[in-house]
């Protein structure tokens, strides 16, 4: 048995499987990882906004501290009124001020009239009373209007960053104070700001321009565009003071985060900034963590392809090898599966579709050689049953026929071996079919002869009648093919004997080869009717004759001898003028 296989190629199944598998795997896992990462992501973002925030909010509040500072120092030198005469306390309460306010370049103080009354300085020659008219200054008409009046920055010889403040008293009788502020000295405050480990706070004006940062040369370079421009992008990026962080770039170019908070009176705003590193430093160890885990996840989710897939892949292929196997014949053999599984549950299967395949040629080849002397029929009945007893040897009352050609040896002597195997299959093609027609069981046939049993091995009702027409049909049949071969120059005849009675039925052979056959007086005295009978002529003993004659047409030929025999025999002739039909 040969059975044909398409192979598909190597490896195709395996590389399936590896892939579902690492893709079951890695799928799950890098994208727990990336929505992790997406989450911690945002969690750094927002605790990085409140960090910003909250450290803009407390920087503002330590500048206005420092300015508070200043300006609550300012106010004691407006709580008395003026009088005409020169206040030397006034001017001792003013030197002192200078002295416990570093920030305090130098003081102007006003009557409620508008006359400057002291002048004291750090670095310019003092006044008293000179009595100049200073209310049209904007300081002075500004600390009328808002009592604290915080002018815009200015920069001293272009670099050092100046403040003017002007305080007015609770009532005009006790004035003004002006004061100029060296806004370098905030640097002692702004340096000790810290976001994170190095990031800082610096101050900008309305304008954008610096006024405070830890690194005092930025500041000293006044409002050079150049230096200011990173600090103003930073600033823009922001937005309105309080919005939340943004991204911006350093002076270096370096990406920062920043946030920033409004100074309330001279309408400053503290940015305070962080390297975008250090910012989303855990972020980024945690993306970092999440990468390492996705290679050893797929490390590992590889491995764990692999092995299942070989797993699963392995005994497919031993599947795939023994079906060829079990394709190409060797029903002996076995597959090996044992992963306690639907593969071994499938390979058990196979195994037993083998076995089963076994039988099943096994029993083809019984059949084979059972239809080489039994009818198909009864060959298939012998299968069916498994009981191949009704071969073995018994006594049993048949109808033995035998038949053969009238002329043919002096045919095969003078035709050509083509022409004799033509009519030879011709003729064994029609009685083959009429054999089977009537279940009979051919025993044996030798050239032009055939020898056929009926009621052997398996038993049928009225045997006789069931050979009488067997023999019959096989008379009609043949005599036409004999027109046929007349035509074609050849004079062959037909003529058929039958004798019922007792014989010894049964396989007779060796170990390779069986025949079923029958012995016995009978199978003699068919045969010698057989030798008797002329063309179209059908010959039968007394014994089938009677069992036949009220339903078929029998007439006594007399008293014959026949040879091989001491005695005579009543012997009949079967008229077959019409086919009768099958019983």
């Amino acid at each position: 048995m040969a059975m044909t296989t398409h192979r598909r190629p190597l490896g195709r199944l395996f590389q399936k499987y590896f892939i579902v598998l690492f893709l079951a795997v890695i799928i799950p896992l890098a994208t727990n990882g990336i929505s992790e990462a997406w989450l911690g992501y945002r969690d750094q973002q927002s605790r990085l906004d409140q960090l910003l925030r909250v450290e803009a909010r407390s920087a503002a509040l330590r500048i206005q501290g420092f300015l508070d500072g200043i300006t609550d120092q300012l106010g004691w030198l407006v709580q008395l009124p003026w009088t005409e005469e020169p206040d030397e306390r006034r001017r001792i309460d003013a030197l002192r001020l200078l002295r416990q306010v570093p920030a305090i370049v130098d003081l102007t103080l006003v009557d409620g009239s508008g006359r400057e009354r002291l002048y004291v300085s750090r670095i310019g020659l003092n006044r008293t009373e000179s009595r100049t008219d200073r209310s049209r200054d904007p300081a002075v008409l500004g600390a009328r209007l808002t009592r604290i009046r915080y002018g815009e920055v200015s920069y001293h010889r272009g670099s050092e960053p100046y403040l003017t403040v002007a305080i007015s008293g609770n009532r005009p009788s006790v004035g003004i104070v002006v004061a100029e502020i060296n806004l370098k000295l905030i640097y002692d405050v702004i340096s000790a700001i810290k976001v994170g480990r190095t990031g800082y706070a610096f101050v900008l004006d309305e304008r954008g321009r610096l006024v405070a940062h830890p690194d005092i040369s930025l500041v000293l370079r006044g409002a050079d565009e150049a230096t200011l421009a990173p600090f103003r992008a930073a600033q823009q990026a922001i937005g309105p003071a309080n919005a939340g962080f943004a991204t911006s770039r350093d002076i270096t170019g370096a990406p920062i985060a920043v946030a920033a908070a409004p100074v309330t009176g001279p309408d400053w705003t503290v940015v305070v900034e962080q390297p975008l590193s250090e910012a989303f430093g855990p972020i980024y160890a945690a993306l970092w963590r999440t990468a390492g885990l996705l290679l050893a996840g797929a490390a590992f989710a590889a491995l764990l392809a692999v092995v299942l897939a070989r797993r699963m892949t392995e005994p497919i292929r031993l599947l795939e090898r023994g079906t060829e196997r079990i394709g190409a014949g060797h029903f002996d053999h076995h597959i090996e599966i044992r992963t306690g599984d639907e593969l071994q549950r499938l390979a058990d299967s196979f195994n037993a579709m083998a076995t089963e395949l076994a039988v099943s040629q096994e029993r083809q080849e019984r059949i084979a050689k059972l239809r080489r002397f039994l009818a198909p029929q009864v060959a298939e009945l012998v299968d069916r049953t498994g009981d191949d007893g009704v071969l073995e040897g018994r006594r049993a009352e048949v109808v033995a026929v035998f038949c053969d050609l009238r002329g043919f040896t002096a045919f095969s002597a003078r035709a050509a071996p083509e022409e004799i195997m033509s009519v030879l299959s011709e003729y064994y093609e029609a009685l083959g079919a009429i054999i089977t027609k009537y279940g009979a069981t051919l025993t044996s046939f030798s050239g032009d002869g055939l020898m056929v049993l009926v009621n052997a091995p398996v038993a049928v009702e009225q045997p006789a009648l069931r050979a009488v027409d067997l023999a019959v049909e096989m008379q009609v049949s043949v005599q036409e093919l004999t027109v046929g071969w007349r035509d074609r120059g050849h004079r062959i005849g037909f003529g058929v004997g039958l004798a019922m009675g007792p014989a010894t039925v049964g396989r007779i052979g060796y170990e390779s080869h069986f025949d079923y056959t029958a012995i016995g007086s009978v199978v003699n005295l068919a045969a010698r009717l057989c030798a008797s009978a002329a063309d179209r002529e059908i010959l039968a003993d007394a014994t089938v004759a009677d069992a036949v004659k009220d339903k078929r047409a029998v007439h006594p030929l007399g008293m014959r001898l026949i040879k091989g025999y001491d005695e005579e025999f009543l012997v009949y002739r079967i008229s077959f003028a019409k086919q009768p039909n099958a019983a």
